[in-house]
């Protein structure tokens, strides 16, 4: 398959509300469980024996070093040690490497081996409150796999910001990005509503919002946020929408449509606030009416964007 291929193919599952999987084990004992991420996160899996580990000095505990591969520089990640499992020497140099690209960062995960790739519904991807105890939760969603074993999907965000935290979000530079813009009184006085699936982006956009003093509620999925208009006495005061793309129960394209498809909601502004970063992803978000497009790596521009976009959205709806 194409590059371009390959992201048609991701905007297209999402699209039909649907995501397809790389299901894969840390370990090779028949009990583990199976563990699982969005196909179109990764570019490949190599043998462990294969590479040479640099190990960094001063590193995470969980940055056991880095590869070369085609030229590039690849931090390794011990995920089986971040999920509280120490793999022997011997099973180290018999496991494989999944390499990853999160919004333009190329890591490697260790796993034992990649099991195989399914393709799911939303509405089949579940998020039990258990997962949502506290901010320490690794697990974000789970699946069944068609002989009914139960296959987690982990907060590779989270993963990202424990080990290497100078990729996410710069918060305190949020405030300073408002600081020369004038806020309008709808989003002074309302509050904005964000689907979000992942505890650590939501503690970004928690942060963002609470340090700039603008009202917001989060819900888990889209599926929630849908609803919750649908029940809204007045959609008109709802300042903005910010929603993920890829969520369980109900896709952030699925919110677009419906939102922009409702005479009552298709004025809120809606921004995407997502990993997805592809250009397909872009054009089909803004093809199916969405205001907005950031990268959650540049979270902290959220709101000058969504100021920005209200500007736009009251200026389209004076009477010419």
């Amino acid at each position: 398959m194409s590059l371009l291929e390959h992201v048609d193919a991701a905007t297209n599952l999402a699209k039909n509300n649907e995501v397809q999987l790389l299901v894969f084990k840390i370990d090779a004992a028949e009990e583990s469980p199976y563990y699982a991420i969005n196909v179109f996160k990764t570019r490949e899996v190599v043998e462990a024996k294969r590479h040479y580990l640099t190990q960094i000095p001063g590193a995470h505990p969980l940055l056991e070093g880095t590869i070369v591969l085609r030229e590039l520089q690849i931090p390794i990640l011990n995920l089986p040690k971040w999920l509280g499992v120490e793999l022997s020497d011997e099973k180290k140099k018999a496991s494989n490497l999944l390499i990853c690209d999160f919004n333009g960062i190329i890591i490697g995960i260790r796993i034992m081996y990649a099991y195989r790739v399914i393709k799911k519904n939303w509405n089949e991807m579940h998020a039990p409150d258990s997962y949502r105890l506290g901010d320490d939760g690794l697990v974000i969603n789970d699946t069944r796999l068609d002989d009914g074993s139960l296959c987690l999907v982990l907060d590779y965000e989270k993963l990202l910001a424990d080990v290497i935290p100078q990729a996410m979000v710069n918060v305190e530079s949020s405030v300073q990005s408002l600081a020369n813009m004038t806020i309008p009184e709808k989003l002074k006085n309302g509050v904005v509503l964000i689907a979000e699936d992942s505890k650590t982006a939501q503690r970004h956009l928690r942060q963002i919002f609470e340090h700039a003093k603008i009202g917001y509620q989060i819900f888990n999925n889209g599926k929630d946020l849908v609803e919750f208009i649908a029940r809204h006495p007045n959609p008109d005061r709802i300042p903005a929408v910010i929603t993920d793309i890829e969520m369980p129960e109900m896709s952030g394209f699925t919110v677009i449509q419906q939102l922009k498809a409702n005479p009552n909601t298709k004025s809120i502004p809606i921004i995407v606030n997502s990993s997805m970063t592809g250009d397909n992803n872009k054009r089909e978000a803004a093809g199916l009416g969405a205001d907005g497009f950031i990268d959650k790596t540049k979270s902290e521009n959220i709101l000058p964007l969504i100021v920005e976009k209200m500007g736009e959205m009251t200026t389209k709806l004076l009477p010419k």
